[in-house]
């Protein structure tokens, strides 16, 4: 009699777990990012709707919008305990080729990386342990550190993609040189395909950045300029954090 063949020894049911699409959700929200950027979309859907005045303010649902924007923002805060520690890492096991590597990247990880620890604070002032006259100098520190952050993390980025083009100048190049002697550059191909995604990706976590620091540098102005206008800065958040939703389900 022939034994029932294990589920673990069949390749085919764990690629189909693999592709399904609530063990993918299951394991999006087991991450601390992936519930952070949903609750984000949250936020700044909400904000857009208010700012907008779709709702009038006369009605009841206008109060109770105001009230979950809120308790989200509060709520974000709590998943930054301790998220300062992952900078540290990435400083810390980072590999740097130049000085100015070097420079850009302590500006980069050390920014954000003070930004979670003040956030710590910032939370805790919000909840009622701190005492709440320390939120404002707290969050302005805070948006400084988030926005000098910002800076040397588009500035890192933009040189990483200098790269990936030069790298994808240089397999176009070998493709072109393949096709006309007739010699196969399959691989070619799939390498070319495997940097135009990742191209396409850091544009988006570039653009991510800017929206992040325009926000930080809205906060760093009390909400006063030109490009502090309330629905341009939903806007800005809820591009961010469909950006970021879209990063880390692909990471998953």
């Amino acid at each position: 009699m022939e034994s029932k063949a294990s589920p673990l020894q069949n390749p085919k049911t764990d690629a189909a777990k693999a592709r399904d699409f609530l063990n993918h959700l299951e394991a999006y929200l087991a991450k601390r990012d992936g519930v952070d950027k949903l609750l984000k979309i949250c936020r700044y859907a909400s904000k857009i709707i208010l700012v907008s005045s779709v709702i009038p303010e006369s009605l009841p649902l206008n109060r109770r919008l105001k009230s979950f924007e809120s308790s989200v923002g509060v709520s974000r805060k709590a998943f930054r305990l301790g998220k300062f520690v992952q900078d540290l890492n990435a400083l810390r096991n980072a590999s740097f080729n130049s000085n100015q590597e070097l420079f850009l990247s302590v500006i980069a990880y050390g920014g954000e990386g003070l930004y979670y620890f003040i956030e710590q604070f910032v939370w805790l002032a919000k909840a009622g342990l701190i005492d709440s006259r320390h939120s404002s100098s707290l969050q302005k520190i805070s948006a400084w550190a988030e926005f000098t952050g910002y800076f040397g993390s588009i500035a890192l980025k933009i040189r990483d993609l200098k790269k990936i083009e030069q790298e994808e100048a240089r397999l176009k190049s070998r493709i072109e040189i393949a096709t006309m002697r007739g010699e196969e550059y399959k691989k070619d191909a799939l390498e070319m395909q495997k940097l135009e995604l990742k191209r396409l990706m850091k544009k988006l976590s570039i653009v991510q950045d800017f929206a992040d620091g325009l926000m930080a540098f809205a906060d760093i102005r009390d909400g006063k300029g030109l490009i502090s206008s309330p629905l341009l800065l939903a806007s800005a958040g809820l591009l961010s954090a469909l950006i970021s939703t879209h990063k880390n389900w692909l990471s998953c």
